[in-house]
């Protein structure tokens, strides 16, 4: 079962747009940053008084795509998300370079999301966003891609930060152990988000840690397994003091809350009780808490507005008929949530729907997938367009 998205850095070829004029099109002035060190700690909420902040890489594929609307109505709506804030994927070493660029304009009233996402062996149960690393290049995970991040959060210690730790990573290892994929990269999984965490334990970022979503890790035979893996990598890290949690839901469309859930009904539904995320996170976090790990989580609430469209809960490529869901805010309700926030960019493409495609992953063609969609990481305009007429809350 995969949820993740492969979102390259560098502004597609494909998306043959204009570049923006210097109108209503263009980036956003930058805001005052911080005076001071940022301190962060594990103990506490960073969202608490801190907004996610917009990074101008989604920003520029929107206005982008807010200049080629098929219907020029949603323009002005389509700019509102480019002021939505959301998490950079640092997916490849060659990404890094742009990585500093982004933070610039970051305020002072802000956190700055970004997504670590590059193990060896990456995405070992889907073929859509396979990684640049082969099973055997821990080293270079380690030296080439943790190291050079790290040194430029250092670089930017007034800045703050929130890290989000390769998502699906752990949550296949639980439960695609039967496969000879999973089974070669589980060593180097476990090594990598260790050394990840235990590096990223700086004083201006407080570190996530992937935990799929409710019809992942929530099956009750998946509870206590989950809990100990990710426990464990906590604990391999050195239990670092900015470690808050977890993060759900990343590239999904679960619910945060629906009584009965969309698959509750079903005739395996009675074995699960994460039926939504709000369930999951609090069903989950006793289960970490039990394991010895701190279980805040912030929920990917980018994709999820309409629920009902998949044919079954592992569906997770392209859902069609999805819209953009609740905004980031650390408003959520439960004590457990620091906040929702939006991970997977709306309009990136989870993977090809061309069946001839080296990189095809066969649920990226079910029924319930929204076709034609091209290679993950590539902007789809028609999908793009159908998240903002479907977004709820309305832009």
């Amino acid at each position: 079962m995969k949820t993740s998205a492969f979102f390259s850095v560098t502004l597609s070829a494909s998306l043959a747009y204009a570049a923006p004029s210097p109108d209503r099109f263009s980036r956003p002035a930058k805001r005052a940053a911080c005076t001071s060190p940022v301190q962060l700690s594990g103990s506490e909420n960073p969202f608490a008084n801190r907004t996610l902040f917009a990074n101008n890489h989604y920003g520029d594929y929107v206005r982008a795509a807010a200049q080629n609307m098929t219907d020029e109505s949603l323009a002005d709506a389509a700019l509102k998300v480019a002021d939505v804030g959301s998490f950079l994927w640092l997916d490849t070493i060659s990404a890094i370079d742009t990585f500093q660029g982004y933070i610039d304009g970051t305020g002072c009233d802000e956190i700055f999301g970004v997504v670590i996402y590059d193990l060896p062996g990456r995405d070992c149960a889907a073929k859509a966003s396979n990684g640049e690393l082969s099973t055997g290049q821990i080293s270079t995970y380690k030296s080439s891609y943790i190291d050079p991040i790290v040194d430029i959060i250092n670089a930017n210690p007034n800045v703050a930060f929130a890290a989000l730790i390769e998502p699906d990573s752990l949550p296949n290892l639980v439960t695609n152990s039967d496969l000879a994929t999973c089974q070669a990269s589980a060593a180097e999984y476990r090594e990598g988000v260790a050394y990840a965490l235990k590096s990223l334990n700086l004083p201006n970022v407080v570190t996530y840690l992937d935990a799929g979503h409710g019809g992942w890790l929530g099956w009750d035979a998946n509870l206590a397994p989950g809990a100990a893996e990710l426990a464990s990598a906590y604990k391999n890290a050195g239990s670092p003091a900015n470690f808050r949690g977890i993060s759900t839901n990343v590239a999904g469309w679960n619910a945060w809350t629906k009584v009965p859930g969309e698959f509750e009904n079903t005739s395996d539904g009675q074995y699960n009780k994460c039926q939504d995320e709000q369930r999951y996170v609090t069903i989950f976090g006793a289960a970490l808490a039990s394991a010895g790990m701190p279980n805040h989580a912030i929920i990917d609430t980018g994709r999820n507005a309409v629920q009902g469209l998949r044919l079954a809960w592992g569906d997770w490529c392209n859902v069609n008929g999805a819209g953009f869901g609740v905004r980031p805010t650390s408003s959520t309700g439960e004590s457990l949530a620091d906040a929702f926030v939006w991970v997977k960019p709306g309009g990136e493409s989870d993977g090809t729907s061309d069946t001839s495609a080296v990189r095809y992953d066969s649920f990226c063609g079910l029924a319930d997938a929204y076709k034609p969609s091209p290679e993950a990481g590539q902007w789809n305009q028609a999908y793009f367009e159908m998240l903002l007429k479907n977004a709820n809350p309305q832009f």
